[in-house]
């Protein structure tokens, strides 16, 4: 899929597909672009409005074809909804609306003219970008593991039109938004993957690959080497498994020497069984989707990467597989923590976050001005949640306000839930350090407050996105999820 920012002369422009906006109201509003061609049309648009066939709300779109005076062979009116200024969720919709119509009229190219009325460049270029990930999130085909003549697109180009004037910052919207939407196709293709093929070795390998591809300098870590760092809480979950652990770390070295960096762990369960603690059969395909978390990290390092941020970012990915072996944790086993903290299993369900407190000990070493967690980590977050928001859990309210912030820009929202000392109290043990499980009780939240122990000495949040990096129906899969969230609070910080 290709996007560009062009200036064009809207009436004499050859286009497949001329799509453009309309207003809802008592009478449907015709927007700048619109407007344009109605009157060289001859008022063609408004008298077709006039018949009613539309009404400009979201989701309502129509076709006019051999339009008069007009070179385009076609004009698409999308629906924008009441709010004259254009709501970022209205554009998305719009613009998801305007792709899915295109492509399900066997239609290349088209010409995009949804940018009307906005002289602001900082929103023109939010705008822009939230064009291109929409478009591109509407066309996204997984084709990986399907046999025979693969499905193709028909829409392969769009171009996003606006006058000389705005063009550059356009542009930059353009850029920023292929960047991310790499970065969400590449976290859903990672995700969607069996966990016969994306084993903790195969995401090693991945990550070697986006060295060359992407310049992102890669160290992986085997089993050997983590049980030298005393890796001995992520290490016991991958006992019940013939895979091999595998602790993968990416880093983009975009800033100054000197500058702390971001760090970003992502929880890479490429198969969770539940363990001894065996999860019921039903749906149980989709804990292939336990390291959405992980397939994150590397989506948002791609994007990181293809917009040369300048920025130091690491990106962290604990890789295991947590099945029933001979081996494998038992209910009641204690182990040691990288951090020399104890841990009784209570659960061997509750994998993730054995997986991810040696991981955020591990980050220590970077000394990193911020360190941001990501896993599907408690079924509890959607009951609280649903699907709509991921849970948001940190120790600095400074950079919880920024999450909050970026998810609410990108659209990618979360939402912060409390993680008070009474919490912490579910997890005491008479025999270790501290219990893995808290109990039935606010499960998001004293899963927090486990990983909490083990990031005291920088400033950290956790993000559980069991409710949002997937979806189990219509059509199901993944989401890409938190991808444009992290992306979006980088920039804020360049």
């Amino acid at each position: 899929m290709e996007f560009f920012g062009k200036a064009l002369n809207i009436v004499k422009q050859s286009s497949q597909c001329l799509v453009v906006g309309v207003y809802q109201g008592k009478k449907p509003k015709l927007t700048v672009s619109a407007s344009q061609l109605d009157e060289a049309s001859g008022k063609q648009l408004s008298k077709i409005l006039a018949q009613g066939d539309m009404s400009g709300a979201e989701g309502s779109s129509l076709m006019i074809y051999d339009p008069l005076n007009i070179k385009a062979r076609r004009i698409l009116l999308v629906g924008l909804g009441g709010d004259r200024k254009t709501s970022s969720e209205s554009m998305r919709k719009a613009a998801s609306l305007a792709a899915k119509t295109l492509n399900a009229r066997n239609i290349a190219s088209a010409d995009f003219l949804l940018l009307d009325a906005i002289t602001d460049s900082e929103l023109l270029t939010r705008q822009a970008r939230n064009i291109v990930e929409a478009v591109d999130e509407t066309v996204y085909l997984y084709q990986e593991t399907k046999s025979g003549r693969k499905e193709k697109n028909a829409l392969s180009k769009v171009n996003l039109v606006t006058d000389r004037k705005r063009l550059s910052a356009v542009k930059a919207g353009v850029v920023r938004g292929v960047a991310v939407s790499n970065g969400i196709s590449y976290t859903k293709t990672l995700s969607n993957l069996p966990g016969n093929i994306c084993t903790p070795s195969y995401l090693a390998r991945q990550a070697k690959a986006l060295q060359k591809s992407h310049g992102i300098k890669t160290t992986v870590l085997d089993e050997a080497q983590m049980k030298k760092l005393k890796m001995g809480s992520l290490l016991s979950v991958s006992r019940g498994s013939r895979e091999p652990a595998k602790f993968i770390i990416m880093e983009h070295k975009g800033g100054k020497k000197s500058e702390k960096p971001v760090v970003l762990v992502g929880k890479g369960l490429t198969f969770d069984a539940g363990g001894i603690s065996i999860k019921p059969a039903g749906a149980m395909d989709e804990m292939k989707y336990d390291m959405c978390g992980g397939a994150s990290v590397f989506g948002t390092m791609i994007a990181v990467s293809e917009m040369n941020l300048p920025l130091n970012v690491v990106g962290i990915v604990p890789s295991s597989e947590n099945l029933p072996d001979g081996a494998a944790n038992k209910p009641g086993d204690i182990v040691t923590s990288m951090a020399g903290l104890t841990i009784e299993i209570l659960n061997t369900d509750a994998e993730g976050r054995l997986i991810l407190c040696d991981a955020l000990t591990y980050a220590e070493r970077y000394k990193p001005s911020a360190v941001v967690d990501i896993a599907t980590l408690t079924g509890a977050c959607i009951i609280a949640l649903g699907h709509h928001a991921s849970g948001l859990f940190s120790n600095n309210d400074k950079l919880a306000k920024e999450l909050l912030k970026a998810g609410d820009s990108s659209g990618d929202r979360a939402w912060q839930l409390p993680m008070w000392d009474d919490y912490s109290k579910q997890l005491k043990s008479n025999f270790a350090d501290l219990a893995n499980i808290g109990g039935r009780s606010a499960g998001s939240v004293t899963a927090a407050c486990f990983l909490k122990h083990f990031t005291e000495s920088y400033d950290w949040a956790h993000l559980d996105v069991a409710g949002t990096a997937w979806k189990s129906a219509g059509p199901k899969g993944a989401t890409g999820r938190p991808v444009p969230l992290l992306v979006e609070f980088l920039l804020g910080r360049c």
